[in-house]
């Protein structure tokens, strides 16, 4: 996909799967590679941090060489998301290689348990859930199986209730929503919430009608919510910082992993000041599965006349 920096950037919004980056671009995927592999044999997180941060855009006035400069960043960026994502999913699955398939019987289990019909999840019974749950010794494939659709959590019917009442009768927003099978659980709780995305992950998503296409910042201008809620976003992302800067909100929800380089925008997390943050140990043990190591954050505004 060489072409101009415009085009490239263009390919780049679609979402292109890890190995297209790869037959693209081998040269910074032998970087991203090395990179990697220091970061983990040194434990340096900082090293990995500065990996996913995103580039600022010279802009087109600049000379070509610092736009390619950029290109170049932005694709390491992406790749390096895609390898830590694929890594965390493996450790989950136990599995570094090869296609994962349950049988028969896991099949069925997990689906009755799981999901409404196909892929549409339901509010998970954390009863059943503890009593079948053990039983599955295929379950370490779930989630690496799961991540095809876009699905990169479960949702116990206790989490729902918790969350619906944290967030009371306040207005929310669900930003990087997905299918927006949280939305679609809090309402059934009786919140006032839309779900909004900005329709860039077709690739695995199948949006419904009632996920509005808008990106983060554009959402939160027009709805001005009081409180904000996102479920796994993307390591690294450039739109959370957003909802720090929007007056309106006065509690931000934010489901991530526990591996602080597989979602989230920590640097932004530890930078923001109007807002106070904890990671929510209750509610975090009733996301699902456990192993996954899924943890809900709350952030909480100090002085709701503080604008960051």
């Amino acid at each position: 996909m060489r072409g101009t920096l415009a085009q490239t950037l263009s390919w780049l919004r679609t979402r292109p799967s890890l190995r297209k980056l790869c037959d693209e671009f081998p040269e910074e995927w032998a970087v991203v590679q090395q990179e990697i592999a220091t970061a983990a044999s040194e434990n340096d997180q900082n090293r990995l941090r500065r990996l996913l941060k995103p580039v600022k855009s010279p802009g087109s006035g600049f000379r070509k060489d610092r736009q390619e400069h950029y290109l170049l960043a932005e694709v390491r960026r992406r790749m390096a998301t895609l390898e830590i994502e694929r890594r965390s999913l493996a450790l989950a699955a136990g599995k570094s290689s090869g296609k994962v398939r349950f049988n028969l019987v896991n099949g069925f289990i997990a689906q009755r348990l799981l999901f409404k019909r196909g892929f549409v999840r339901k509010p998970v019974s954390l009863f059943w859930f503890r009593l079948l749950w053990p039983l599955l010794w295929q379950k370490r494939f779930l989630m690496p199986l799961v991540k095809q659709r876009g699905i990169y959590c479960f949702y116990s019917r206790e989490l729902i209730a918790r969350l619906a009442e944290l967030i009371g009768p306040r207005t929310c927003l669900e930003i990087a929503a997905g299918d927006g099978t949280l939305t679609r659980f809090l309402a059934e709780a009786g919140v006032d919430i839309r779900a909004t995305d900005d329709h860039s992950w077709q690739h695995d998503v199948r949006y419904p009608e009632s996920v509005l296409r808008m990106d983060a910042r554009a959402a939160l201008e027009h709805y001005a919510p009081e409180v904000v809620i996102c479920s796994w976003p993307p390591a690294g992302n450039d739109f959370e910082r957003h909802v720090f800067r929007t007056r309106s909100v006065s509690a931000y929800i934010a489901i991530v992993s526990e591996h602080r380089q597989a979602s989230g925008n920590w640097p932004d997390y530890e930078a923001q000041t109007a807002f106070s943050f904890v990671e929510d140990s209750a509610m975090s043990r009733l996301l699902l599965p456990p192993e996954l190591g899924s943890i809900v954050c709350v952030f909480s505004r100090r002085d709701k006349k503080h604008d960051v």
